[in-house]
């Protein structure tokens, strides 16, 4: 096992605050407000969990610029008032900076007891390997 610094430990806080934040910015007919301190709660988190230089270095490589790009385009979206445009991009940004991650963490939902049984439902199950991109599973 590994073991997690104190500086991981308040990344990890606070990259749970921000997604709480965002979490409630959407739920709150996407607040601005809310939005703009869930980002910015969000990437700070993740700066101290994994590193300032490696957060800058995962960001900014050139095969992940597209996504980048819509992901922080999303941000100023928001923050200059268009929440719901904002967040549209972002989350596009999003999907695009961690397809590769998709296919891992639809695996890992899949074997999560309840959480695995909706999401093996055929309507949800073809949505989610499009979604996902796994070559694995059958999109007939």
């Amino acid at each position: 096992m590994f073991e997690i610094t104190d500086y991981q430990k308040i990344g990890i806080g606070l990259t749970g605050f921000g997604l709480f934040f965002l979490f409630l910015g959407v739920v709150f007919l996407f607040d601005k407000g809310l939005l703009a301190l869930g980002n910015i709660l969000f990437l700070s988190g993740l700066a101290f969990v994994i590193g300032l230089e490696r957060t800058f270095r995962f960001f900014f490589q050139r095969h992940k610029l597209k996504g980048s790009l819509a992901f922080f385009g999303g941000i100023l979206i928001v923050l200059f008032g268009w929440p719901l445009v904002g967040m549209l991009i972002e989350i596009y940004g999003f999907i695009v900076l961690f397809s590769g991650f998709l296919p891992i963490v639809v695996n890992f939902l899949r074997r999560v007891p309840i959480l695995g049984t909706i999401l093996n439902f055929p309507i949800l199950n073809r949505i989610i390997d499009k979604i996902a991109g796994d070559p694995n599973r059958s999109m007939v």
